[in-house]
């Protein structure tokens, strides 16, 4: 991907980089987060990438440089996959996942957890509806809205509303279709705009970057011309917007990425040391640094990893 001169970029550099989950055969997916003063890092460990063995795994870290396990989560007859943070009006923090189930033909359901301390999670409780994947989800203004995604035919995105948070009600059935949609980015803006940064894999399969106003019923879609995976979004203090993506423009690697949301122009600023399989980050901004997770098998196993990078 050609940097262009005409989007708003800042210099980027990865000053640390640390292996913080290499223990499985397979470790993968991850999400990132921060809570009660703590470093909270969740990844599914498994045999392979697709395997009926995942589980997710929560570590936890004081300082972001040395970690230990805080939580191991399972469900029977299941392959837990892709786990993502919410943190809750509430004070808990709430983790989703899929739950894989079946052997030749798939099942997907997704399901989620509570806890007070990243430490206590209880039983998965099911969500939403049956083979819709909710893969991304966001509070604002009381509510909150997760971006859920077919995952049989018709494809399509769907946007779903909660009161609690486990209660997921469609606002929009169907918010994109076309070009098989599915993983997705999420953030508000101050006004209440809603961003959702979205992969396709089929057609053209480039990422689109959708944006409303509440009540987020009427949507319009740019195409960035570019093709990501794992996209993750997040908005700095100075209002910039980052995303993490795994870009597919002849080497494959996660890399961090500016997004012009006006222009709708994705320009890459920094690769993270990855290759071969590997995407899936998570973002958190924290004392001026970008802390970003994400697994990759450069180095051989597939881990996870954990980058700090400055921007200018």
């Amino acid at each position: 991907m050609t940097p262009s001169p005409s989007s708003r970029t800042s210099p980027a550099h990865v000053t640390a980089v640390r292996r913080i989950g290499d223990t499985a055969p397979h470790s993968a997916f991850t999400d990132l987060v921060r809570h009660g003063e703590r470093w909270f890092c969740a990844f599914r460990e498994g045999t392979t990438h697709v395997s009926g063995d995942g589980v997710v795994r929560v570590l936890t870290s004081v300082d972001g440089r040395s970690w230990s396990s805080a939580a191991e989560l399972r469900r029977a007859a299941s392959d837990l996959r892709d786990p993502h943070f919410v943190s809750r009006p509430d004070g808990r923090l709430q983790l989703f996942a899929a739950a894989a189930t079946g052997e030749t033909t798939k099942e997907f359901r997704t399901v989620t957890w509570l806890s007070r301390d990243g430490h206590r999670w209880g039983d998965p409780t099911p969500v939403g509806e049956p083979h819709v994947w909710v893969w991304r989800a966001g509070w604002r203004d009381g509510a909150m809205y997760g971006l859920g995604y077919a995952t049989r035919e018709p494809r399509f995105l769907r946007l779903y509303r909660s009161g609690d948070g486990l209660d997921l009600h469609p606002v929009v059935e169907t918010l994109f279709s076309g070009g098989y949609p599915n993983e997705s980015g999420l953030v508000f803006e101050p006004d209440g705009t809603a961003l959702c940064l979205l992969r396709r894999d089929r057609d053209t399969a480039t990422a689109q970057l959708g944006r409303a106003r509440p009540p987020y019923r009427d949507w319009q879609w740019t195409d960035l011309g570019v093709q990501v995976g794992g996209p993750a979004l997040l908005r700095l203090p100075d209002g910039r917007l980052l995303a993490g993506v795994r870009l597919h423009d002849g080497r494959v690697r996660t890399a961090v990425c500016a997004l012009d949301a006006e222009r709708g122009e994705l320009t890459e600023l920094v690769a993270l040391p990855s290759g071969g399989d590997t995407s899936y980050p998570g973002l958190v901004w924290h004392d001026d640094v970008l802390w970003v997770s994400y697994y990759s098998s450069h180095e051989g196993r597939t881990s996870v990893y954990l980058a700090e990078v400055t921007l200018g």
